[in-house]
């Protein structure tokens, strides 16, 4: 299971819902039924992503939609903002941008 040291977030009620597994950065994490990408990340960890403009631990900032700080991307590298994103059954992630893949010249 995932674990990037203490969790920033507890859980401390909602132990009734479904529980999902997902997969952050290759290594499986779990969630429950309607919560958010940020809420599933940080009750596994302490920071959501590292900061691309410096050394910095990130955990989101506005946590509604508002700001830039909580994206994270798909494997296939469309991002996704944690806040709002609902988690489902499966989803794959990376807290780190893809490596651009551009097509092969001709």
């Amino acid at each position: 299971m995932l674990s990037f040291g203490g969790a920033r977030f507890q859980r401390l009620g909602e132990e009734a819902r479904a529980k999902l597994l997902i997969t952050v950065d290759g290594c499986t994490a779990a969630a429950h039924e309607g919560d958010t990408l940020l809420v599933a990340i940080l009750t596994n960890g302490g920071s959501l992503r590292q900061s691309e403009f410096g050394d910095g631990n990130r955990a989101g900032f506005c946590l509604m939609g508002a700001c830039q700080d909580c994206w994270v991307w798909t494997e296939t590298g469309e991002r996704l903002r944690a806040c709002t994103t609902v988690v489902t059954e499966g989803l794959r992630v990376l807290t780190k941008a893809p490596e651009a893949r551009w097509p092969a010249l001709a």
